[in-house]
């Protein structure tokens, strides 16, 4: 053996070396990994060829071994770290030559180009990557972020601390709405950067909370690394569980584990909502807490400026908190009670199938010996249960056509239920309730009569929907019954608006909030998946650009404002009438519904264009189109690279040595904490892309192959690579930080200062460790 080491590990050094010489040599990254595996393998077949490389292999013949096997030990089991006495054999690291490895790896590389970059399964996940950074990329050249940094750093400067705690609040919103660190980075340490300073802020603290909170990104959603992740981890959670299944005795995912081996990119979204939230407060608290301690390094500053009447502290919590609480509260409880819900008459025509055991017992003994150390005895007897009363009642349900008289009787008995106030309508009002609400609390001494008016309006809905419109009035008539109260309403909401578009706070922060919950709503809510959430978000980006394009130019923005509302009034329609005009009976209701919706939609499309004219003839939209493709392309250049690593690796030997080194841990938490820590130390010198397609894939099959929760691991995993922007030498927070910071602000200071926040990134990973229902509580109670 080659300085007595075996020919795997030599190989692995190998790959090591070519990949981070390929990266400090000053090349594109992109390009600087699949150099660095052509090169590599270029390298381990010439020594494999001159016989240098012996990989010391089990003497699979010995009789050690197989009474081993014979012993009951499974020989996936059976490694060279497990029972290092086992007899060895050397054998070439290529067993079939490296001409073979070599044609295998061209086939794979296409094979694996076409599955995940050309026309595979995630290609439309990975379309979400394009559509997030096209929407940050806008919103960050709107000047966005810049009405944000001035607007928190009035509100929260006055509070010890209070401009590091409005950079962290920034920095959160700046993620969930454009997810890009080196955009929100350089915003930030270019706008904020020299105000902390010139208030005496230590630089430690200010550089830290920038880079810091710039890094939010990576984990509040929507997040690319998420996106990234997510891709990865559905195929490895899935192939991971199903040969543990089968490893187990058992037939497939489903009947060993109970219930199917699926995680998509939306439901890491909602997993992630809560640990990138506690992030954010821990640096605000750390922020807040150093600020007491150390007053003369983070004072409280009172900035001068902003618009809006005064109001008293009074009239603020009335109208401000206890007013808009209430109004929710109450819907809350109406719902509760039953006065609000679903007044849909919609019924099957078919019945429902009956739901079956809760787990499968027509198993082989070992499945069943398997299933019940997984799930417990009880768990098993239950099941048992079930299925003995299920078979004793016929067996399950099939699904049978109902007859005229069973779908009438059905659809009476949903009219029966039926609850008197329809939820849309119930939304429709607490959202112009809250607008009437905030317009009073931000303008009082102003004459309350358009709002009372609007109040009224609102009031004459909820009473014509309790007394005049049923279950079984149409859609059309509902609208024409309520056309005159709503009108009223939007009057007085009307007037509001305005009063609340003279506070700076809410003028700036509701326009891209609308956005953020438009697009993240309807992934949490699980209405849509990511990609059509990310070009709904790309879109809105792009009118909220124009529209602040065109106000800066003192142009009109109505017809933004026009389209943004037809966008709104077409899809009412669509939820509220069925618009299918291609069947065999079309009611005039149904044709006039069409033709309104189909205007709407044309007229917020023109909109878009509209909005992507004003952006070009800017200068805007060129220099963010060629952005997005520089970042787009170097994201999928980075797959195709890295993937020529992995199959270099692979063909080898060096994945499943490293797979057998992690599974010779018989406790998981081991085997996890192991990889945390080596993901943590590659963030020092690897960028997230390089990690996510190069090591996850190799200990994903590990990682994921136990009995953790994959949206756990997965969170973990995130959180985790969110360090590698802060930690030195390579972290690229602290590059965009250094490009933009003052003269006086060195190197050092940015080092210093990060420190606290990566030790509070580790904290926060803690945290995650010992509470896992953090990441679960939110999918748990979304339904998917």
């Amino acid at each position: 053996m080659l300085f007595g080491l075996d020919g795997v590990e030599i190989g692995l050094i190998i790959v090591f070396f070519c990949l981070f010489g390929g990266i400090l040599s000053g090349f594109p990254v992109a390009f600087a990994i699949g150099g660095a595996g052509i090169i590599s393998f270029g390298i381990i077949a010439a020594l494999d060829s001159a016989g240098l490389l012996i990989h010391q292999a089990i003497d699979t013949g010995s009789q050690m071994y197989r009474d081993l096997v014979n012993s009951g030990v499974n020989p996936e089991k059976i490694s060279i770290f497990r029972y290092p006495d086992l007899p060895r054999v050397g054998e070439p690291v290529f067993a079939s030559g490296w001409e073979t490895a070599l044609d295998r790896n061209v086939s794979f590389i296409v094979n694996r180009m076409n599955e995940r970059v050309l026309a595979g399964q995630s290609i439309e996940t990975l379309l979400a990557v394009l559509m997030f950074v096209l929407m940050g990329i806008t919103l960050e050249r709107s000047k966005i972020a810049n009405d944000l940094l001035t607007t928190m750093a009035r509100v929260f400067g006055p509070l010890p601390g209070g401009l590091a705690v409005s950079i962290v609040v920034v920095g959160a919103f700046l993620a969930a709405s454009t997810g890009i660190v080196g955009a929100t980075v350089v915003t930030m340490g270019l706008l904020a950067l020299p105000t902390m300073l010139r208030n005496n802020y230590s630089p430690e603290l200010a550089t830290g909370v920038i880079a810091a909170s710039g890094t939010l990104g990576q984990i509040i959603p929507p997040s690319i690394v998420i996106v990234l992740l997510g891709t990865l981890a559905g195929d490895l959670y899935s192939t991971a569980q199903e040969s543990r299944a089968v490893a187990a005795g058992c037939t497939d995912a489903l009947t060993y584990l109970g219930e199917p081996a699926v995680v998509s990119v939306g439901t890491l979204f909602q997993a992630a909502l809560l640990p990138g939230i506690m992030l954010a407060l821990l640096y605000a608290l750390y922020a807040f807490g150093y600020a007491l301690l150390n007053p003369e390094k983070a004072p409280a500053v009172a900035l001068s400026g902003g618009s809006g009447e005064p109001i008293t502290r009074a009239e603020g919590l009335t109208w401000l908190l206890a007013a808009p609480l209430g109004l929710i509260g109450g819907a809350l409880l109406m719902g509760s009670v039953g006065l609000i819900g679903s007044q849909s008459i919609t019924v099957s025509g078919f019945s429902d199938i009956s739901e079956g055991a809760s787990l499968r017992t027509n198993v082989s003994e070992q499945c069943k010996a398997s299933m019940i150390e997984l799930h417990g005895q009880e768990a098993w007897d239950k099941a048992v249960a079930e299925q003995e009363a299920i078979d004793a009642a016929g067996g399950v349900t099939e699904s049978q056509k109902l007859s005229e008289e069973e779908i009438a009787a059905a659809r009476d008995a949903k009219i029966a239920a039926a609850a008197p106030i329809g939820t849309g309508v119930a939304v429709m009002v607490v959202l112009l309730g809250l607008t009437l609400v905030f317009g009073r609390g931000i303008a009082p001494s102003q004459s309350p009569q358009p709002l009372i008016l609007g109040a009224v309006g609102l009031l004459l809905v909820l009473l014509v929907d309790v007394l005049l419109i049923a279950p079984t009035t149409t859609s059309g008539q509902t609208f024409l019954l309520l056309a005159l109260p709503m009108a009223l309403a939007l009057y007085g909401c009307k007037e509001a608006a305005a009063r609340c578009a003279t506070n700076d706070l809410i003028r700036v922060v509701f326009p891209p909030l609308v956005l953020i919950i438009a697009v993240l709503g309807s992934i949490l809510g699980g209405i849509t998946n990511p990609t059509p959430a990310a070009a709904l978000g790309a879109g809105g980006a792009i009118m909220l650009a124009a529209y602040r394009k065109l106000q800066d130019e003192g142009r009109s923005g109505k017809v933004i404002i026009w389209s943004t509302f037809a966008i709104i009034i077409c899809l009412l329609i669509g939820v509220n009438f069925d618009l299918r005009v291609n069947q065999g009976v079309v009611t005039a209701e149904t044709w006039i519904a069409f033709v309104m919706a189909y205007a709407t939609y044309l007229y917020a499309l023109f909109g878009l264009l509209y909005g992507c004219w004003v952006l070009f003839a800017s200068g805007v939209l060129t220099p963010v189109v060629r952005e997005t493709a520089k970042v787009t392309s170097m994201v999928f250049t980075i797959l195709i690279g890295s993937q020529l690593l992995n199959l270099v690796v692979i063909s080898f030997g060096g994945e499943h040595y490293i797979q057998q080194f992690l599974k010779s841990f018989d406790n998981e938490f081991t085997v996890f904490l192991i990889v945390m820590l080596v993901l943590f130390i590659l963030g020092f010198v690897l960028d997230f892309l390089e990690i996510i397609y190069i090591v996850i894939p190799i200990v994903g099959p590990v990682i994921y192959g136990g009995s953790f929760d994959p949206k756990w691991v997965t969170i973990m995993v995130a959180v985790n690579l969110q360090t590698s922007f802060l930690t030195p030498p390579f972290g690229f927070a602290l590059f965009y930080l250094r490009g933009v910071a003052p003269k006086e602000v060195t190197t050092g200071h940015i080092y210093r200062g990060i420190i606290p926040f990566v030790i509070i990134q580790v904290v926060g990973i803690g945290i995650l460790w010992f509470f896992p229902s953090i990441v679960t509580i939110v999918p748990d109670l979304i339904p998917n």
